[in-house]
């Protein structure tokens, strides 16, 4: 079967989709909880109790064991793990990038996964690590092109082929990798070697990976990231196109006695309360858990439960069309992803490109929204506006709107719009009744720009004091713009 990938909301980049297998169909965006094959922390079959729709393991550690190996290709992979749903399998370039070499070549792996029933497979990939001179980084992506394309020609039937964009931190590689990729068209499109970026919180960096890949695909296509399993970044990750997440985190963390949260992560020794009312919570308290016998199973329990309840949070807000307010939420949990989200909006003009036109209530959250999509959009839109006559733009309600030809209002981050589009998106949005200075420098260059395209209007504009700023003088220089101070009516 091909990979039939549809597409039913979106916002920004980000999309809710279903991505059909032969296996069933999976619902994006979605994290596919990590199976080590040799240790189970908690059972495949129980998964779906989480909310767990597809599960990845490591096709090269089955082909290692002779007990698994023999068992997976008797019996499959899914009887293997006692699952029944979709299952993707790695190709063993995790451990090429630990240990330098593996014991199979491209086309042994690829031959495996079909044999064992996968239902998504992963070539043998080069990862990259991030900070290699970009001569080797060009290197190992031709290398990684060639054995993808080596792949596409062996699988015939039901596996759908996964193609990995490499191309480390350089941003010109990965979009040439990504277009290279698209062109020779594969059923999900992995972004490789990102692990060591967030392991060293290196969010902004990941955030460029991320843009420059998608800017080389079809936009149409899945998108994995491979090896984003904390929750925290799981906002912006899908803001910015990504559909798909595999996560050894709940395990790991849960090993090193770590407690998951949507904002950050806790040390179990260190909690007082458990801030979370997923069953393990509900039924422990924090010292319970501390001192139980079996607290690496219970952690890991709860950190699978919070890493599905913010999948279905970001989802509502994919359909509620307010995923970017989450994301900037999301992103003031720790510096680095405020820096994350300070680089994502840098990616405005490709952003408002994806998104839709039309939702129901924009939500200032701060000096960054200032530079959100519909922002720009609404300034690129001023070139439509064509306005002659008097002109009043009233940053405070009054009654003598009636003495002017055109009435106009004044609302940071938007600038200066016709009071008829009050209650249209974006311009209904709610917005602080004190801007800060990022807002009204947009908002001032939006209506520097807005008087600059109408040459024949007068403008009279009610100042608010609220609203001071250095672009204010900009304004006044203007031989058809006058301010006027608030007055008491």
């Amino acid at each position: 079967m091909s990979s039939r990938f549809d597409i039913i909301h979106k916002d920004a980049a980000g999309r809710i989709g279903r991505l059909a297998t032969s296996h069933g169909v999976v619902e994006t965006p979605t994290v596919m909880p990590v199976i080590n094959p040799n240790l189970q922390t908690i059972k495949p079959s129980e998964m779906k109790d989480f909310g767990a729709e597809i599960l990845i393991t490591n096709s090269y550690i089955i082909f290692r064991k002779d007990e698994l190996r023999e068992k997976a290709l008797k019996d499959g992979l899914h009887a293997l793990l006692d699952y029944d749903g979709p299952i993707m399998t790695d190709s063993g370039s995790f451990q090429l990038s630990v240990y330098g070499e593996v014991e199979v070549t491209n086309e042994m792996i690829i031959d495996f996964q079909k044999k064992i029933g996968t239902d998504i497979g992963v070539p043998l990939d080069i990862p990259t690590p991030p900070d290699v001179p970009y001569e080797k980084a060009k290197e190992d992506m031709d290398i990684t092109i060639q054995r993808l394309k080596e792949a596409k020609e062996l699988v015939k039937g039901d596996m759908l082929l996964a193609g990995p964009v490499q191309g480390a931190i350089y941003k010109d590689l990965r979009e040439e990798c990504a277009r290279e990729l698209s062109e020779v068209g594969f059923d999900v499109y992995p972004f490789g070697a990102v692990v060591p970026l967030m392991e060293s919180y290196r969010y902004a960096d990941l955030v460029d990976v991320i843009a420059s890949s998608k800017k080389g695909l079809d936009p149409t296509a899945p998108v994995h990231l491979f090896g984003a399993g904390h929750p925290m970044m799981f906002a912006l990750a899908v803001a910015l196109g990504c559909d798909l997440f595999d996560s050894a985190a709940y395990a790991l963390y849960a090993k090193d006695r770590r407690y998951i949260t949507s904002r950050g992560t806790y040390h179990v020794d260190d909690l007082k309360y458990l801030p979370c009312s997923c069953p393990v919570c509900m039924n422990h308290t924090a010292e319970e858990l501390k001192k139980a016998h079996n607290c690496t199973e219970l952690l890991a329990r709860h950190n699978l439960y919070v890493t599905f309840e913010e999948v279905r949070e970001v989802k509502q807000a994919i359909w509620e069309g307010n995923l970017l307010e989450l994301v900037e939420q999301r992103c003031r949990s720790h510096p680095r992803m405020l820096e994350a989200l300070k680089q994502m909006y840098t990616y405005s003009p490709w952003l408002e490109q994806c998104d839709p036109s039309s939702k129901s209530t924009l939500f200032y959250c701060g000096p960054e929204s200032a530079r959100r999509p519909e922002v720009l959009r609404f300034n690129k839109q001023l070139e439509r506006l064509t306005i002659e006559g008097s002109v009043l733009i009233r940053a405070y309600p009054t009654k003598k709107d009636s003495d002017y030809d055109n009435v106009m209002i004044f609302k940071p981050p938007f600038g200066s719009y016709p009071q008829e589009l009050a209650e249209i998106y974006p311009l209904n949005a709610e917005v602080v009744r004190t801007p800060d200075y990022e807002s009204l420098e947009t908002a001032y260059q939006n209506t520097i720009k807005l008087v600059e395209l109408n040459p024949k209007a007068t403008f009279t504009f009610l100042m608010n004091d609220r609203f001071d700023h250095p672009l204010v003088e900009k304004l006044a220089e203007f031989d058809n713009f006058t301010i006027v101070p608030p007055k008491n009516e």
